[in-house]
């Protein structure tokens, strides 16, 4: 049985950057994917956007990882040539009904640290964006959009350089814990059995399926695992904005938005559909149901009245891996370490939805701390 410090569960933007913390901080460490690649999983399927960090709850972790990962991430992809650029967004109030609703936002984002913010009337709005009907904006300079593959490779690369592996094609079909450390079997084409140190459960959509399989860890630690699908459309043509378009919040979900990427190409979404409460990780359809395109014209046309008729084609979609189910309280990131479930060395991470992305450096520290992992 081959012995390591750490094994990392899941090779997406989350588990790549803590595992980067994990091996700079000396520790050998090794990260499983049970595709072929990665980012295969959420981190692909996202809106690519650097949040600034409005929406969550002051004190949260969604909040405190959003603001200081995004702090870090800027200067990360500076550094390392990652594909970003800081185009800022407007969030919009498109009726007086919505402006208290839209200073709520602009509280909250004040109460979590959040800087670069200025409120606009309709006309400044539409000043920056002439197509826009707002009667109110909220403008954030500090969010911006990035090339999350590019992101994901940097990672990869900090984290060989560093002596740690990806090994892909490799599931984890379930682990042990013992007395020294957790042994890990790893399934595939050539099976293995490891016994770490530290394991870091980062599998995502399968972070509940995974931890229900380790042997002497407390199932009622684990919290139960809810879905909601985000679809995309893309816009036919040239965008008439420059900014990223928000309207005011809606349950579950940021509302229909309009993001660009680093080339320029628009796209809108995600919206929510909530899936089944049985549904398996592993069961999803991630096709894009054309029927829903009346709903995203009728949601656009709140902000953008100009949208030409036609001008949507079903994109792609993902799902979130939420903690609550539609209508209830939203749920907060679960890092959960060995104060919280009595393993030595082991963190699952549950509820791991936006704004991971933009809180993944944050994130990766906070895991090495409960680990106990000082670089």
């Amino acid at each position: 049985m081959e012995r390591i410090d750490a094994v990392v569960v899941g090779a997406g933007v989350v588990g790549l950057a803590c595992a980067r913390a994990l091996a700079l901080a000396g520790h050998e460490t090794i990260v499983v994917e049970a595709s072929d690649g990665i980012g295969n999983g959420t981190s692909s399927r996202n809106s690519e956007v650097i949040h600034a960090g409005l929406y969550d709850a002051p004190g949260s972790l969604k909040a405190t990882l959003c603001v200081a990962g995004r702090r870090l991430l800027y200067p990360y992809c500076e550094t390392h040539g990652v594909g970003h650029r800081r185009c800022g967004k407007l969030v919009v109030a498109g009726s007086a009904a919505q402006v208290e609703a839209l200073r709520a936002i602009e509280a909250r984002a004040i109460a979590n640290g959040v800087e670069g913010l200025r409120w606009l009337g309709g006309a400044d709005a539409r000043a920056l964006e002439p197509a826009l009907n707002a009667e109110a904006a909220l403008l954030s300079t500090v969010t911006g959009i990035i090339d999350s593959h590019s992101l994901m490779l940097a990672y990869l690369g900090d984290l060989e350089h560093a002596g740690g592996t990806l090994v892909v094609r490799s599931p984890v079909e379930g682990a042990t814990v013992t007395g020294e450390g957790l042994v890990v079997r790893v399934g595939g084409a050539q099976p293995i059995e490891l016994r770490a140190r530290s394991v870091v459960n980062c599998a995502g959509l399968f972070a509940q399926s995974l931890a229900r399989r380790i042997e002497g860890l407390d199932a009622g630690t684990i919290p139960r695992e809810r879905f909601a699908k985000g679809n995309y459309v893309a816009l036919a043509g040239r965008s008439p904005f420059s900014h990223l378009i928000y309207p005011v919040p809606e349950p579950g979900g940021l509302g229909v938005h309009l993001t660009l990427d680093l080339a320029g190409q628009a796209r809108f979404g995600p919206d929510v559909e909530w899936l089944r409460a049985d549904t398996a990780p592993d069961a999803i359809d991630y096709a894009v149901d054309p029927a829903r395109g009346e709903l995203f014209v009728q949601a656009i046309r709140r902000w953008w009245p100009g949208l030409p008729e036609g001008a949507l084609a079903p994109a792609y979609s993902g799902v979130r891996p939420k903690l609550q189910g539609p209508g209830e309280p939203v749920r907060d990131f679960v890092l959960q370490g060995p104060d919280a479930h009595g393993v030595a060395g082991l963190v699952n991470l549950y509820g791991i939805e936006s704004p991971g992305l933009t809180a993944s450096l944050a994130i990766a520290a906070e895991v090495a701390r409960l680990l106990g992992v000082a670089r």
